[in-house]
């Protein structure tokens, strides 16, 4: 069965992966194994979804038909706690959503999605959201 990780965040950059991920997932008959991390300052850390939220999302994933699993993680780096699940389950794709950055953010090392596109063993689609 194919395995499609998506690196999960409650916004609009995580609903465009997750989308991507459950088509993904239904194109090649698999599951999708939703991972939501933080790195420890779960308190402040926005990208870390609280109980209601993944109730929420529980309940919308629960009608795409595709097998699911949401896994929630706190660790020193984001994009190894994604590459790590997706070495455990062996994934066939990661999906995440991409955040536009700016000029001085491109200079910067450190960002998730650069994190998992150079860390990846399996192929990784990014997406951004519609506008």
């Amino acid at each position: 069965m194919t395995t499609i990780v998506v690196g999960w965040t409650p916004d609009e950059y995580g609903e465009a992966a997750l989308q991507r991920g459950v088509e993904e997932a239904r194109l090649r008959e698999g599951r999708v194994v939703v991972v939501n991390a933080t790195r420890g300052d779960a308190l402040v850390d926005e990208r870390y979804a609280d109980n209601d939220q993944l109730a929420r999302l529980s309940t919308e994933l629960a009608g795409t038909g595709v097998a699911v699993d949401v896994r929630r993680s706190m660790g020193a780096d984001v994009g190894d706690q994604v590459l790590e699940v997706a070495d455990e389950v062996s994934a066939d794709l990661i999906v995440i959503g991409l955040r536009r950055r700016s000029p001085v953010g491109k200079l910067l090392m450190g960002s998730v999605a650069q994190r998992i596109l150079l860390g990846a063993e399996c192929a990784v689609t990014a997406v951004k959201p519609t506008t």
